[in-house]
């Protein structure tokens, strides 16, 4: 068996995925996938460390130009002196699009019922989403332009019926859990945020970067933790402040299929406990459990 065919797999994938978004990326991956000695050098990294996110993070980190050329990401990968490699396998793809928050707020004020909400979210990263009342949201529907919130804008297109509110989340505690949990005030670990977003992408780094001013000025209660294991007496630190509301956002893609179900599992209880409402934001194979809505 081809001991590449996976990774070639991968990166077909992730340009399939990036065509139409990210020419640059696109590109790099398609290129990456033929080419057999940078295949060979992705695979003296660990399987989890070879993703096209971080590769390619970690070679714009080191100066690579994005947008640029394939040859530039190619000479860097394979004339490293150790320090993009060290890169790789320090940091992790922890995004944090504050953009969803359009298409979470709905939800958000679904299950609130008018309330004030404790929001809880798993895998949080930097906690960028944890601030649905600091922005002003413009949804685009059939009927013309629905509005709600005050402060910096997030647009989304609505397709069919959905419960926009009038008014965002009214937010009395906000707190989140990762493995890895960064803090806004630490310049190094927001840069690398920055450089995480796609090359062509200059709204949404722009868009980033006020989210991070955001944080900073009231930051978040941020937890270092695995969430199948730390969730539970979380949501009961919420449930001191208002309703809890457990969120995620492309998070549980990155578990283990087993710990998917496990995931699953720990939520359906915990919700039909009555300890807190949970809003997943995941494509639909990633928990195919959930196929309710407003839960």
């Amino acid at each position: 068996m081809d001991p590449t065919a996976d990774t070639v797999e991968q990166y077909r994938e992730f340009a399939a995925d990036t065509r139409g978004y990210s020419p640059c990326f696109d590109d790099w991956a398609t290129r990456v996938a033929e080419d057999p000695e940078v295949l060979a050098w992705l695979g003296r990294l660990p399987r989890r460390k070879r993703q096209p996110n971080i590769v390619f993070a970690a070679a714009r980190w080191h100066g690579v130009p994005a947008p640029g050329p394939y040859d530039g990401l190619r000479d860097a990968l394979l004339g490293d002196d150790g320090r993009i490699v060290a890169t790789i396998r320090s940091r992790s793809t922890q995004t944090n699009e504050v953009g969803r928050l359009a298409t979470l707020v709905p939800a958000f004020a679904m299950v609130a019922g008018g309330d004030p909400v404790a929001l809880l979210e798993a895998g949080a990263s930097a906690g960028l989403n944890l601030y649905p009342d600091r922005y002003s949201y413009a949804w685009a529907t059939a009927d013309g332009v629905r509005r709600a919130g005050s402060g910096p804008e997030l647009a989304a297109e609505v397709a069919g019926s959905a419960p926009l509110p009038s008014s965002s989340p009214d937010v009395a505690w906000r707190g989140g859990i990762d493995l890895d949990p960064i803090d806004v005030s630490d310049d190094d670990r927001v840069a690398w945020l920055a450089t995480l977003v796609w090359p062509e992408h200059e709204e949404r780094r722009a868009r980033l970067a006020r989210a991070v001013e955001v944080a900073r000025a009231d930051p978040p209660a941020l937890v270092r933790g695995d969430l199948l294991e730390g969730l539970p007496a979380l949501v009961d630190e919420a449930g001191r402040h208002a309703v809890p509301v457990v969120f995620h956002s492309a998070v549980a893609a990155y578990l283990d299929p087993a710990d998917r179900e496990r995931f699953h599992d720990l939520m359906a209880g915990l919700v039909e406990a009555g300890r807190c409402h949970w809003v997943s934001n995941e494509a639909p194979h990633v928990l195919p459990r959930v196929t309710g809505t407003g839960t």
